[in-house]
């Protein structure tokens, strides 16, 4: 998101939902472990596949056994099983992967932190938003948050659209 948004001067807000804010030269994989908490990595299961440029890349799976308690541990046992078996993967590449544009740098950022989080932990959250002076509200809930708490979620939306409507 903040790739894309960077200089575009039709983007007034930036809301990031138990997600990352990335610096120029930092990665996903790299702010995930960088405090306590963090229990997605040993749950993921990779897959080889065959990549856009004829070589080998990994697909991440979380685990379909662990997917509720470290993913989506305030979901709903039938939903988090319905999750778990239509998940989209994720490279293993793209965790890697080193931002290069911050937009939460020019553009005002709302960050809506999940203190139940085991995939990206809120103490990771809050480094990440203080660091951008983002305005924050924390939620008690695991990853799945837009599952588990749709309204808050919304609501947060709207509270960083309202304050950026011009």
């Amino acid at each position: 998101m903040s790739e894309a948004a960077d200089g575009n001067p039709k983007v007034k807000a930036l809301v990031y939902v138990a997600s990352f804010l990335l610096e120029e030269g930092e990665s996903t994989g790299e702010l995930a472990g960088k405090f306590p908490g963090n229990e997605l990595g040993p749950a993921l299961r990779p897959v080889p596949v065959g990549g856009p440029d004829g070589q080998t890349v990994h697909d991440l799976y979380i685990e379909q056994e662990k997917f509720r308690e470290v993913f989506a541990a305030d979901v709903p046992e039938e939903v988090a099983a319905l999750l778990a078996v239509t998940q989209r993967p994720i490279v293993a590449d793209a965790l890697e992967g080193r931002a290069t544009k911050a937009a939460w740098k020019t553009i005002p950022s709302w960050n809506l932190v999940t203190v139940r989080d085991l995939a990206v932990p809120a103490q990771s959250q809050r480094f990440m938003a203080e660091r951008a002076r983002s305005h924050t509200v924390e939620v008690d809930a695991s990853h799945a948050v837009t599952v588990s708490q749709p309204g808050a979620v919304a609501r947060w939306i709207d509270e960083a659209a309202r304050a950026t409507a011009s």
